[in-house]
């Protein structure tokens, strides 16, 4: 499938994974459209470099109507679905905003795109969706078992649009990523969060023992691999995106720290977040053996990037101080 001058609608594009993505479609030469309800987590500073090469709209997904007037207007050829509610501690802490965003929000664009003719869309999930695991990985086909509210907002969008295919033959492909990290994420995810404090000689707060195990993909692959998705996935089919480097989050803490010169002094062990999923871990065996995909970025290349970017962009961080500082109050106390 060639994606070359067809018109791809990017929601929820100024946010960290979907700016990388339209930041590399840009240089890929692909024609653009951003939808961003521009919440905290939005920032239009992220696409400054390629603002003047895109068609962006403030809009809130959940606003069908003014949904459908970006749809009348730019007729997309293609959808890719980032717009979300992500983070878990805020899901525990409002839950509704979850659902409504992340399923209200994606019925309205499934809808819109069977009345403008979608060619494919492509729904971005999360590897969250099928819980813990304590050996072994998930694939494609393992059961769902959400533990959080946000998890189960994005089972929820997962299922709904394998639904719609099924029974209204929707062009959706489904994307489960795991954890991405890398430079712009909003600091209320874990490695954002440290270097912040760190940078600041701050307490570091660390769940429990710190014991609990991500798998950690550097945004520039996730994006990377949903642009191969797009050109070679199946419609209807289910593809797992993840790196195979997992890494207990305390280990993800010093090793920051150590790339800081700070002291482990600095660690700050607090009450374990409630229904916390000890481990998650996606098989890539679908991706690499249908699309050819594998992730090029080790850990220890992208933290050192990301620790870099972050150290270069202190201003960005200190921005964002403000709002944070009353979030942190309540997820940590």
């Amino acid at each position: 499938m060639r994606l070359f001058k067809m018109k791809l609608l990017i929601t929820g594009g100024a946010g960290f994974i979907g700016s990388e993505f339209v930041r590399q479609g840009v240089k890929k030469g692909y024609d653009i459209v951003v939808i961003d309800k521009l919440t905290y987590a939005g920032d239009l500073e992220r696409l400054k470099e390629v603002v003047d090469k895109i068609k962006f709209y403030k809009v809130d997904i959940c606003n069908y109507k003014a949904c459908k007037e970006v749809f009348k207007a730019e007729k997309p050829n293609i959808v890719v679905h980032f717009a979300a509610e992500t983070h878990v501690d805020r899901s525990i802490l409002n839950p509704k905003a979850f659902l409504k965003t992340n399923i209200e929000g994606t019925y309205n664009l499934f809808e819109l795109s069977r009345e403008y003719e979608v060619e494919r869309f492509i729904n971005i999930i999360t590897d969250e969706v099928y819980g813990e695991i304590e050996e072994g990985s998930f694939t494609e086909d393992s059961p769902l078992k959400p533990n959080s509210p946000y998890a189960a907002s994005k089972a929820s969008q997962d299922m709904l649009g394998r639904a719609y295919y099924r029974t209204y033959g929707f062009p959706v492909i489904t994307v489960r990523p795991s954890n991405n990290y890398g430079p712009w994420q909003y600091p209320e995810k874990l490695i954002p969060v440290v270097i912040f404090k760190a940078l600041r000689d701050e307490p570091i707060p660390v769940y429990g023992s710190g014991l609990n195990i991500r798998e950690w993909l550097y945004v520039e692959d996730c994006a990377e691999a949903i642009f191969q998705i797009i050109q070679k996935g199946k419609m209807g089919e289910v593809y797992n995106v993840g790196s195979g480097f997992e890494k207990k989050n305390i280990e993800v803490v010093k090793t920051i720290l150590s790339l800081l010169g700070k002291p482990e002094s600095l660690i700050s062990f607090v009450k374990d977040r409630p229904g916390h999923d000890y481990r998650y871990s996606v098989s890539t065996e679908k991706i690499k053996r249908e699309i050819g995909w594998v992730a090029k970025t080790t850990f220890e290349e992208g933290i050192e990037k990301t620790v870099r970017w972050y150290v270069d962009n202190r201003k960005w961080l200190e921005k964002k101080l403000i709002s944070l500082s009353k979030y942190w109050k309540k997820v940590y106390g």
